[in-house]
């Protein structure tokens, strides 16, 4: 690919998607009208010629719904309509009914005032840059209506919920069952609210639900993998086994145990990789970010599994994974990647991973993760006018240099711009929690003198 077309796809496209606030360029209904006819142009091949297009619980998906399939079908397009679904249920649908390409439209674990798109290819992967770059180039063009005997025609799929449900119970044997435990489920008032509890209620779990009466404007309100406070306190009052957090629209997963103690895409991680070690299905190693725990790594390395790092994103996760020829990876946000289950973050699949670990072992999720020590780990965000690469700045370049010195082999300092949020993400890591959060607030303070 070409550096003009390399520059073309940072015009609107970060690491996942196109995100933003609702009403604010480009998350408007007339750049979704166009974004539609434009990924028609693009994605339009012969005798195969239909979008999947899924939402979460978002007010404003109905307005970009409708926005993106107008032109869509302007392109000649057909669109098939999910309504709201999980983003790996897009993936996995947007393959089963051969369509040429996959919508989610979801702002993921951001309040209800943010949206974007997120797209999937035929395969049910992410999109790779060439064609980022050449749904941008379309954008450039000025619409155009086909024939009117050529345009799209529209679907809506009633029966989406049931089949992925179905899916989802396919990725763990036959004779893996939940009787007898109890779990709380917290769906963010997002995608996941109406299939997650039948997941694990026909699994035969007692499952009990909260963040699961979406409004359109309370996702990820107070619950869900972003906040965790509702869900210990859930587990705690009603004796649980365990809680399972997902975020608005269902790639994200992270859990707590029966004593409410968080575990975060770190350790689950790790639970799955020992327990699929000593099963003989790891194939590899594991990838983690730049952000996993040193920990991870360390508790890895003592079970004979190799780690590597790759970039913040699952798409990087993915793309080492592929290289590789690996399985597992993930990052502690708890996006996890299962690659012979899925092909992208899926919190159900992921949960239901973790489970499948704890029945074969027969022992707990509290008794798992004790395999690993996480190091003490501090993360600061830093809101900025606009993204930019902090070790470009003298001044912050400087002071890491310093930081780095003052830690020595006994920590880890990580800068990075956020790729769906103008935010710049200060991470320290290292042995002594107390010096980790000292230097974190003073490499937190440079770069909000800094900030453009």
């Amino acid at each position: 690919m070409t550096d003009k077309s390399a520059a073309v796809t940072r015009r609107y496209f970060g690491t996942d998607g196109i995100r933003g606030r609702v009403g604010d360029a480009p998350i408007t209904p007339d750049f979704m009208l166009r974004l539609g006819w434009a990924a028609g142009q693009a994605f339009k091949r012969d005798g195969q010629n239909s979008v999947i297009i899924g939402k979460d619980t978002r007010l404003s998906g109905y307005m970009f719904e409708s926005a993106l399939e107008a032109g869509l079908s302007a392109a000649g397009v057909d669109v098939k309509l999910l309504g709201p679904m999980p983003t790996p249920a897009i993936a996995y649908l947007t393959r089963t009914f051969r369509a040429c390409a996959g919508i989610v439209i979801s702002a993921s674990h951001n309040p209800h005032y943010d949206n974007g798109i997120k797209f999937f290819s035929g395969d049910g992967t992410k999109l790779d840059d060439s064609l980022e770059a050449e749904i941008e180039r379309w954008l450039d063009e000025p619409v155009t209506v086909c024939e009117s005997a050529d345009l799209g025609k529209a679907f809506r799929v009633e029966d989406a919920p049931g089949r992925y449900v179905e899916f989802c119970k396919s990725t763990v044997p036959n004779e893996f069952e939940l009787d007898g435990m109890h779990i709380v489920l917290d769906c963010a008032h997002g995608a996941t609210y109406h299939v997650a509890p039948k997941v694990f209620r026909e699994l035969g779990a007692r499952v009990s639900v909260i963040g699961g009466d979406p409004d359109g404007l309370n996702i990820n309100l107070g619950v869900g993998s972003t906040h965790l406070e509702a869900l210990k306190e859930a587990v705690q009052q009603r004796n649980a086994d365990l809680g399972i957090a997902f975020d608005g629209d269902g790639d994200r997963v992270l859990m707590v145990d029966k004593d409410g103690t968080e575990v975060d895409g770190d350790e689950l991680i790790y639970v799955i990789a020992a327990q699929r070690k000593k099963a003989g299905t790891l194939q590899g190693g594991v990838v983690g970010t730049l952000m996993t725990n040193l920990g991870v790594e360390l508790a890895l390395q003592d079970q004979g599994i190799p780690f590597e790092r790759a970039k913040v994103g699952d798409r990087y996760v993915m793309e080492r994974l592929l290289q590789r020829g690996w399985l597992l990876g993930g990052e502690g946000s708890g996006h996890l990647v299962i690659r012979d289950c899925t092909t992208t973050g899926d919190g159900i699949v992921s949960a239901l991973q973790v489970l499948l670990a704890c029945w074969r072992a027969d022992k707990t999720l509290a008794e798992l993760r004790q395999g690993m020590t996480k190091l003490p780990q501090t993360m600061i965000n830093v809101r900025v006018a606009e993204r930019f690469d902090p070790m470009t700045r003298a001044d912050i370049a400087e002071a890491v240099r310093k930081a780095e010195d003052h830690l020595g082999a006994a920590g880890r300092i990580l800068l990075r711009a956020s790729g769906t949020e103008p935010l710049i993400r200060v991470m320290a890591e290292g042995e002594d929690a107390a010096v980790i959060e000292r230097v974190a607030e003073e490499l937190a303070e440079v770069v909000g003198r800094s900030r453009a």
